[in-house]
């Protein structure tokens, strides 16, 4: 990755659906160019375009994040927990939690049924803690590239 597919990048990250005609000039290259290389990174993964929603303005009213405690390997578990739709992501750290998983519901009931059918029931899932957000203070996409 050189300069320019960091200036891509940053481009990106302002404005996804920046035309080529706007992007190549802005980095210092033809519009072609700009989508070949635009294109060759999302080829190698390294970048994905994507709409990202904020889902309590999405009628997703209920989110939160659970730290679990489990007894053997953490990612048998987050394997599991991905299966669900409700699950956002799931991280593998290290303190006092094994696993957070983030997760969005519709309503309150649907968190405590989704905790106590879905998440309490895996095998090696030791203990629970929820913590209900209230909103969503900031949420970007920034990295510095």
């Amino acid at each position: 990755m050189d300069e320019i597919d960091r200036a891509i990048l940053r481009e990106l990250q302002v404005d996804g659906r920046v035309p080529y005609a706007e992007l190549g000039p802005k980095v210092g290259l033809s519009p072609s160019a700009a989508r070949q290389r635009v294109q060759r990174l999302v080829d190698a993964k390294a970048v994905q375009v994507v709409g990202v929603t904020d889902p309590m303005t999405m009628g997703r009213q209920t989110m939160a994040l659970l730290g679990l405690r489990v007894d053997g390997d953490p990612r048998a578990v987050a394997d599991a927990l991905s299966r669900h739709d409700e699950v956002v992501y799931a991280v593998l750290t290290a303190g006092s939690f094994d696993l957070f998983v983030e997760v969005v519901c519709d309503r309150p009931n649907d968190l405590l049924d989704f905790v106590n059918d879905a998440v309490r029931t895996v095998e090696g899932v030791v203990s629970v803690e929820n913590f209900p957000y209230f909103a969503i203070h900031t949420h970007r996409f920034l990295w510095h590239t």
